[in-house]
Parts: C-alpha cells; structure tokens; sequence
C-alpha cells in the first residue's frame, strides 16, 4: 500500500529545488532546464524514485524527469535526492500522468518507463490503466519518433491486458518476457524498483515488454 498521507510532504515538495513546480511553463523547455541538450527520459508513477535515480546515476549525458501524483510517496524520492546533490540530470514532476501533453511538446521525451503501475483491477477502470490505449496515445503525441515504452509489473492480468492494448493502438511489440530475471538478454543493464526487489524475492515472475510505434 502506498503512503499518502505524511504531514508536511506537500510542504516539503512546494520548497524543493528538484521539483518542477510551474509546470506548465517547463513545455517546450526541458533542455533549457537541464541546460543541455540530452535526450529527455520520464518514468511516469515512479513511485519512492530508486529506479529514475539510479538511471540518473549511471547515465549523465541523458536526462531523466519522474513523474509521481502522490505527495508522501514523492517525498521519499526526494530524500534519495538531497543525498545527491552532484547529479544535474533529475528533475521530479508532483501530477496526474494524464496531463502529461500539458508538460511535454510534441516530440519533447526520447523514452517512457512504467513500472509496477497501479492496475485498476476494475474494467470501468481500464482506461485509467497506464499501458492502455488511452496513455499511449499520449504517450505518441510527446515521443520522438523513435522513442520506446518500457513497461514492467509483477501482475499478469494488468500484462496481457497491455498486450492487447499495444496491438489495438496499432503499436509494436519489440520485446517481451513473462519472466524477466530468467532472459538474460532483456536483463542486461536492469535496474530493480522497489516493487521488484520485494516481488522477485518473493518469487513472483517479472513481465516486461518494450513497445514502439
């Protein structure tokens, strides 16, 4: 279950200096922001940040902006942070990831990563699914053109759910796996989120699939 409710997070995030807060105004900017002109890679619902931080780390000519709607759980990526002070390459977004073409210009964000998603495991819901058809249309709409999502989650309904999405938004399935950690090719360069420490110790299988247009 994920936090929501700390105290004086929104505090916190309204005085942070990693925190993008007119948003708005960052559309079109994001290279003048990082101050260079590396490709730009978001992880939407990026949760307490240790993937995005760690992709940060390991790649500073590219640059990196995660994007989480809850407060107390921002919050704990912010204090990966703050003991990160040398890093000039992540930035945090506080949003519903339905806005992102609000942030975004077309054609702005070379990458997506999604990650151990909420599955709004009712069918109303589906359309609130990040891997659905709904979000990658936003998604094409701020990718460059050779820009790919990549998509991880332990829940196999939430899986084949996007499967079919890719192919009914007239996407393309690039690669795939039912159990990342036993392809050896899909793990080179993985970086584990939280979610996937805990569910891989457990011995739930990972899914991924990398899609493009």
């Amino acid at each position: 279950m994920r936090l929501r409710n700390i105290p004086g997070s929104r505090e916190v995030i309204g005085a942070s200096e990693y925190v993008i807060h007119d948003m708005e105004t960052a559309k079109g900017r994001w290279s003048e922001i990082f101050g260079n002109d590396g490709p730009i890679y978001i992880e939407v619902g990026m949760g307490k940040g240790k993937f995005i931080t760690q992709l940060a780390v390991e790649n500073p000519d590219k640059n990196f902006v995660g994007i989480e709607k809850y407060s107390s759980v921002l919050l704990r990526a912010l204090e990966k942070r703050e003991q990160l002070k040398e890093l000039k390459n992540l930035y945090f977004l506080r949003m519903d990831a339905e806005d992102l073409e609000k942030v975004f210009e077309n054609g702005e964000v070379a990458g997506i990563y999604l990650n151990f998603s909420d599955p709004w495991p009712k069918d109303r819901h589906a359309k609130r699914r990040l891997p659905s058809k709904q979000f990658l249309d936003r998604y094409d709409k701020i990718l460059v053109s050779e820009g790919k999502v990549e998509f991880k989650t332990d829940n196999q309904d939430l899986f084949q759910f996007a499967l079919e999405q890719v192919k009914e938004a007239g996407w393309r399935l690039e690669q795939c796996t039912f159990d990342l950690h036993k392809d050896s090719k899909m793990m080179e360069g993985n970086i584990m989120t939280e979610y996937e420490e805990r569910f891989s110790a457990q011995g739930n299988p990972i899914c991924k699939m990398i899609i493009s247009r």
